[in-house]
Protein backbone atom coordinates (compact mmCIF):
# COMPACT_ATOMS: atom_id res chain seq x y z
CA UNK A 1 0.00 0.00 0.00
CA UNK A 2 2.76 2.35 1.16
CA UNK A 3 4.24 1.59 -2.65
CA UNK A 4 1.43 2.50 -4.51
CA UNK A 5 1.08 6.05 -2.65
CA UNK A 6 4.74 6.63 -3.28
CA UNK A 7 4.04 5.64 -6.83
CA UNK A 8 1.08 8.19 -7.17
CA UNK A 9 2.54 11.13 -5.13
CA UNK A 10 5.47 10.65 -7.65
CA UNK A 11 2.83 10.75 -10.93
CA UNK A 12 1.17 13.52 -9.46
CA UNK A 13 4.30 16.18 -8.80
CA UNK A 14 5.42 15.39 -12.34
CA UNK A 15 3.82 17.28 -15.16
CA UNK A 16 2.03 15.01 -17.79
CA UNK A 17 2.71 15.32 -20.85
CA UNK A 18 -1.23 14.30 -21.45
CA UNK A 19 -2.55 17.28 -19.69
CA UNK A 20 -4.54 19.90 -21.33
CA UNK A 21 -3.58 22.70 -18.45
CA UNK A 22 -0.86 22.24 -15.83
CA UNK A 23 -2.10 23.51 -12.33
CA UNK A 24 0.44 24.77 -10.32
CA UNK A 25 1.11 24.37 -6.62
CA UNK A 26 0.99 27.38 -5.03
CA UNK A 27 4.65 29.41 -5.13
CA UNK A 28 7.06 29.58 -2.36
CA UNK A 29 7.58 32.47 -1.49
CA UNK A 30 10.57 33.02 0.97
CA UNK A 31 13.96 31.32 1.52
CA UNK A 32 16.20 31.24 -1.72
CA UNK A 33 19.82 33.05 -1.63
CA UNK A 34 20.18 36.64 -0.22
CA UNK A 35 19.53 39.18 -2.68
CA UNK A 36 23.83 40.26 -2.98
CA UNK A 37 24.69 36.88 -3.03
CA UNK A 38 22.05 35.59 -5.66
CA UNK A 39 23.50 39.61 -7.92
CA UNK A 40 26.63 38.09 -7.53
CA UNK A 41 25.70 34.56 -8.95
CA UNK A 42 24.08 36.13 -11.85
CA UNK A 43 25.14 35.18 -15.27
CA UNK A 44 24.30 33.64 -18.45
CA UNK A 45 24.50 29.70 -18.95
CA UNK A 46 23.88 28.01 -22.14
CA UNK A 47 24.97 24.64 -21.64
CA UNK A 48 22.45 22.46 -19.89
CA UNK A 49 21.98 19.04 -18.78
CA UNK A 50 18.73 17.78 -20.32
CA UNK A 51 15.80 17.74 -16.79
CA UNK A 52 12.96 18.75 -16.07
CA UNK A 53 11.95 21.02 -13.34
CA UNK A 54 9.96 19.79 -10.54
CA UNK A 55 6.71 21.12 -10.78
CA UNK A 56 7.25 23.55 -7.11
CA UNK A 57 10.29 24.91 -9.03
CA UNK A 58 8.19 25.61 -12.32
CA UNK A 59 5.78 27.44 -9.98
CA UNK A 60 8.16 29.25 -8.00
CA UNK A 61 9.94 30.70 -11.36
CA UNK A 62 6.67 31.53 -12.85
CA UNK A 63 6.07 33.54 -9.93
CA UNK A 64 9.10 35.24 -9.68
CA UNK A 65 9.24 36.01 -13.37
CA UNK A 66 5.24 37.95 -13.78
CA UNK A 67 3.24 36.66 -10.46
CA UNK A 68 1.32 38.98 -8.29
CA UNK A 69 2.85 39.71 -5.74
CA UNK A 70 -0.59 42.22 -4.82
CA UNK A 71 -4.18 42.25 -5.37
CA UNK A 72 -3.73 43.67 -8.95
CA UNK A 73 0.27 44.21 -9.07
CA UNK A 74 2.85 41.86 -10.56
CA UNK A 75 6.17 41.33 -9.08
CA UNK A 76 7.94 43.38 -12.32
CA UNK A 77 7.31 47.08 -12.73
CA UNK A 78 5.39 47.87 -16.20
CA UNK A 79 4.90 51.31 -17.85
CA UNK A 80 1.62 52.48 -16.45
CA UNK A 81 0.29 49.34 -14.79
CA UNK A 82 -0.79 48.32 -18.69
CA UNK A 83 1.27 44.57 -17.71
CA UNK A 84 1.39 44.41 -21.69
CA UNK A 85 3.30 41.12 -21.39
CA UNK A 86 1.90 37.56 -21.59
CA UNK A 87 4.55 34.45 -20.65
CA UNK A 88 4.49 31.52 -22.82
CA UNK A 89 6.47 28.46 -21.37
CA UNK A 90 7.76 26.41 -24.31
CA UNK A 91 8.35 22.41 -23.30
CA UNK A 92 8.99 20.03 -25.99
CA UNK A 93 5.96 18.73 -25.92
CA UNK A 94 3.89 22.24 -26.14
CA UNK A 95 3.48 25.98 -25.36
CA UNK A 96 1.82 27.36 -22.76
CA UNK A 97 0.54 30.15 -21.24
CA UNK A 98 1.03 31.29 -17.70
CA UNK A 99 -2.23 32.36 -16.36
CA UNK A 100 -0.72 33.79 -12.95
CA UNK A 101 -4.27 35.23 -11.75
CA UNK A 102 -5.19 31.26 -11.83
CA UNK A 103 -1.75 29.72 -11.19
CA UNK A 104 -2.25 27.49 -13.50
CA UNK A 105 -0.24 26.65 -17.68
CA UNK A 106 -3.14 27.08 -20.27
CA UNK A 107 -2.10 25.00 -23.07
CA UNK A 108 -1.69 27.01 -26.21
CA UNK A 109 -0.48 24.38 -28.88
CA UNK A 110 0.46 20.99 -28.37
CA UNK A 111 3.52 19.40 -29.96
CA UNK A 112 7.37 20.57 -30.25
CA UNK A 113 8.01 23.72 -31.72
CA UNK A 114 11.95 23.86 -30.70
CA UNK A 115 12.91 24.40 -33.63
CA UNK A 116 11.95 27.59 -33.86
CA UNK A 117 13.96 28.78 -30.89
CA UNK A 118 17.01 27.80 -32.89
CA UNK A 119 20.41 26.99 -31.20
CA UNK A 120 19.54 23.46 -30.62
CA UNK A 121 22.44 22.76 -28.32
CA UNK A 122 20.52 25.87 -25.88
CA UNK A 123 16.93 24.97 -26.20
CA UNK A 124 16.71 21.02 -26.93
CA UNK A 125 18.69 20.71 -23.63
CA UNK A 126 16.97 23.47 -21.33
CA UNK A 127 14.17 22.37 -19.39
CA UNK A 128 12.45 24.74 -20.55
CA UNK A 129 11.96 28.28 -22.66
CA UNK A 130 9.98 31.21 -21.47
CA UNK A 131 8.76 33.67 -24.00
CA UNK A 132 7.73 36.65 -23.58
CA UNK A 133 5.40 38.45 -25.77
CA UNK A 134 4.06 42.45 -25.72
CA UNK A 135 0.45 43.44 -26.28
CA UNK A 136 0.79 46.21 -28.73
CA UNK A 137 -2.86 47.16 -27.72
CA UNK A 138 -2.01 47.35 -24.26
CA UNK A 139 1.47 48.25 -24.04
CA UNK A 140 1.96 52.41 -23.77
CA UNK A 141 4.50 52.16 -26.37
CA UNK A 142 6.28 49.09 -28.03
CA UNK A 143 9.69 50.49 -26.40
CA UNK A 144 7.94 50.05 -22.85
CA UNK A 145 7.49 46.57 -23.80
CA UNK A 146 10.66 45.91 -24.53
CA UNK A 147 11.80 47.65 -21.43
CA UNK A 148 9.09 45.44 -19.44
CA UNK A 149 10.36 42.38 -20.69
CA UNK A 150 13.92 43.09 -19.67
CA UNK A 151 12.35 43.21 -15.83
CA UNK A 152 10.82 39.59 -15.97
CA UNK A 153 14.02 38.36 -17.41
CA UNK A 154 16.24 39.95 -14.31
CA UNK A 155 13.91 38.43 -12.36
CA UNK A 156 14.55 35.14 -13.29
CA UNK A 157 18.34 35.29 -13.78
CA UNK A 158 18.11 36.18 -10.00
CA UNK A 159 15.52 33.35 -9.01
CA UNK A 160 18.00 31.00 -10.99
CA UNK A 161 21.18 32.08 -9.39
CA UNK A 162 19.64 31.82 -6.11
CA UNK A 163 18.27 28.34 -6.39
CA UNK A 164 21.08 26.40 -8.46
CA UNK A 165 19.56 26.63 -12.07
CA UNK A 166 20.85 28.39 -15.01
CA UNK A 167 19.33 30.84 -17.64
CA UNK A 168 20.52 32.92 -20.99
CA UNK A 169 18.34 35.88 -22.41
CA UNK A 170 18.05 34.90 -26.10
CA UNK A 171 17.08 37.15 -29.48
CA UNK A 172 18.48 34.69 -31.98
CA UNK A 173 15.05 32.67 -32.30
CA UNK A 174 13.20 32.38 -35.76
CA UNK A 175 11.30 35.38 -35.28
CA UNK A 176 8.67 34.41 -38.19
CA UNK A 177 8.15 30.37 -37.15
CA UNK A 178 8.31 31.34 -33.62
CA UNK A 179 5.23 33.85 -34.28
CA UNK A 180 3.60 31.36 -36.52
CA UNK A 181 3.84 28.56 -34.31
CA UNK A 182 2.38 30.39 -31.37
CA UNK A 183 -0.47 32.05 -33.42
CA UNK A 184 0.13 35.08 -32.74
CA UNK A 185 -1.72 38.44 -34.11
CA UNK A 186 -0.34 41.27 -36.03
CA UNK A 187 -0.79 43.00 -32.53
CA UNK A 188 1.24 40.56 -30.39
CA UNK A 189 5.44 40.85 -30.55
CA UNK A 190 7.87 38.35 -29.72
CA UNK A 191 10.29 40.36 -27.96
CA UNK A 192 12.85 37.88 -25.93
CA UNK A 193 12.98 34.61 -25.25
CA UNK A 194 14.88 32.84 -22.42
CA UNK A 195 16.12 29.24 -22.12
CA UNK A 196 16.17 27.91 -18.21
CA UNK A 197 17.37 24.43 -16.85
CA UNK A 198 19.96 22.46 -14.75
CA UNK A 199 24.01 24.36 -15.36
CA UNK A 200 25.94 21.22 -17.01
Amino acid sequence: MKKLLFTVCLLLSGISLFAQDIKLVSPTKTGGKPLMEALDGRQSHRDFIKKDLPTKTLSDLLWAAYGFNREDKRTVPSSQNRQEIDVYVMFDHGIYFYDAKDNVLKLHAKGDFRDALNQPNISNNAALSLIYVINLDKASNREAGFIDTGFIAQNVYLYTASNGLGAVVRASFKRPDLHNAMKLSDKQEISLVQAVGYVK
